[in-house]
Parts: C-alpha cells; structure tokens; sequence
C-alpha cells in the first residue's frame, strides 16, 4: 500500500486532529499534544472533546491557551463490561467514539493524550479513504510485560509488525489467512470521516453487540471488530508505540517517527524520574515528553500563573 501523499495546499479548512479530556490527570497530556503539533507547524487545529466530569480549573487552561474544545456526552455501554484494576483508565476512553459525531468536519485524525508529534503528519488529512472506512496502525500483539489478561494469542510470531524488517516496510494487509492480531488496530492514531449516519450505527453497535463484555480494549476492540476489512493499515510511525523500540528493533527507527505513544499505565508527566526498572529506552522518551512540558510551561507560566499552578499540581515535577 502505496504512502499517504502531503497536499500541496491544505484539503480543506474544515480538517483537525481530536483528542479525548475527562479530567485534569491528562491535562498536561493534551497541553503537550497541542504544543507538538504547533511545533511541527500543522495546517490544522487540535479540537479537545470534553464531557461534563472536566472541571472549569481546566476548561480554562484551554482557553488560554485558544485550544478549541467540544462539549459531548460521555459514552458508555450499558451492557456488563468489567476492566482490569490497572486497565481503569481505559473506562472512559468509549468516548472516543464521538469523533464520529464532529460532522463539522470533513476529516478527522482522532489522536490520544499520551502522545507527542516529532514531525509533521498532515499528509494523513488528505490520503484516499473512503467515507465508511477508518485508517490505523497495527497492534503490537507482543505483550512484552507479559500481562496475564491479554488475549492468549497476542504472542510475537502473531505480531503483525514482526513481518516488517525495515522502518520503512510497508504494513501488511490482513487476509482470511492473517493472524487474529493482524486483524486489529491500535486506536491511539485513527484516520476518520465524521458522518451522523455512521456515528448512530457505531453506537447502536456498542449498546446491541452482545461481544462488549469480553472487549479487553474498550474503543480499540469495538473498532478493530465494527470496521472489520475497511480499515486500512498506515505505518508504525504514526502510532509509534514506545514499546516497539524493544520488541522490535529492526522496525525501529526514531528518523521516521511521525507520532510516538505512551502506551501503558505508566506516564510521563506521572514522575519526572524514570522509575527502576523502566525498559530500556523509556528513560529517553519520558525526557522527550519533559523537554515540551518545559518548553510549553515557560509560556504558561507567563501568560497564565493561576493556570500555571493548577497544571503543575497534576504533574510530578519533582527531580
């Protein structure tokens, strides 16, 4: 599959990148991400889907800092569905799927919070995809921590990544043969169509699907299951999961990055120290993320000390 091509101008004013805030713990995660994409000097805004559990403290750290935000409802199945103790943060993260519902405009790059843009990635707001389709990376089906409750056939021979031996390969498409995992996405990074039609059938699905109760990955399994054979693989760089740095190293390369994910329980902005026994270059990408926040809370601090101060008390910033 052939790379997304950058326009030459951008495709429409009526673009954005979207990220999910519930509550100030993710704050400086999004503060962060808009930063990032400032940086890279991206044609397009970020937009913060907020629901009614965000307290005004931080409603007004965003509006200092002119990131646009869009008020919606939070989305939960009303079905039985339980998540690991250490898995809670997932809870609210069914709300995702409200990006569907932004028919203000005509694409979307739905991103989440624990991210940072090393390069610019607008050519995603202008590669082909048909209006009933979304665009994702792969899983990393390799379950490095080796996480009791993860699906038994997440395995590294099952890993759609393992079949890469470049940075630049190409990621493979599924086929009636592929592994499970190579069927499934990570929803960090999706390339989407805002329609009202699909946004009602994606809900209807997540309230009917008898199949909620055993997702183990709220909106990534609901995606990777409803747009089973229309989503379309993009690079690893777009979603470039921190952990792919040690479980697979030949893919791994930090030039190509586009997009790199915090993924696990475990955040930067949660300790300013790397705690013992991190993975091996966690250490490094935790600083990356530090050297924005220090970046962006110079500016912070200068145009918004109250602001400045409530920021500062949902990080550690202690050495």
């Amino acid at each position: 599959m052939p790379r997304p091509k950058s326009p030459p101008r951008p495709m429409s004013s009526k673009c954005a990148y979207v990220t999910l805030l519930t509550k100030p713990s993710y704050l400086a995660g999004v503060l962060v991400l808009d930063h990032c994409l400032r940086a890279v000097h991206s044609r397009y805004p970020l937009v913060v889907m907020i629901t009614s559990s965000l307290p005004e403290e931080a409603r007004l750290v965003l509006r200092k800092r002119s990131i646009r935000t869009r008020e919606v409802k939070a989305l939960d199945p009303p079905l039985h569905h339980t998540l690991a103790s250490h898995d809670s943060r997932f809870a609210d993260t069914w709300t995702k799927l409200r990006g569907f519902e932004l028919v203000e405009y005509k694409r979307i790059v739905l991103l989440d919070c624990d991210m940072i843009v090393l390069k610019n990635m607008d050519e995603l707001m202008a590669m082909d995809l048909p209006h009933d389709h979304i665009a994702a990376a792969h899983v990393c089906a390799c379950n490095p921590r080796g996480i009791e409750h993860y699906p038994i056939d997440w395995r590294p021979d099952n890993c759609a990544h393992t079949t890469l031996s470049h940075p630049t390969s190409l990621p493979p498409l599924p086929t009636h043969t592929s592994p499970r995992p190579h069927t499934q996405l990570n929803s960090g990074t999706v390339v989407l169509n805002p329609s009202k039609p699909l946004a009602a059938s994606i809900v209807h699905h997540l309230y009917t699907s008898p199949r909620v109760a055993e997702w183990k990955f709220p909106d990534q399994d609901m995606l990777s299951e409803y747009f089973k054979g229309k989503w379309r693989p993009i690079s690893w760089y777009y979603n470039a999961l921190r952990s792919l740095y040690n479980s697979h190293p030949t893919m791994w390369s930090e030039r190509e990055i586009r997009c790199l994910h915090y993924i696990f329980a475990d955040k930067p902005w949660q300790s300013r120290r790397t705690p013992r026994g991190m993975e091996k270059g966690f250490d490094v990408m935790d600083k990356w993320w530090w050297e924005r926040f220090d970046a962006l809370g110079e500016s912070i601090a200068r145009a918004d000390p109250t602001g400045w101060k409530f920021l500062l008390s949902t990080v550690d910033n202690s050495l």
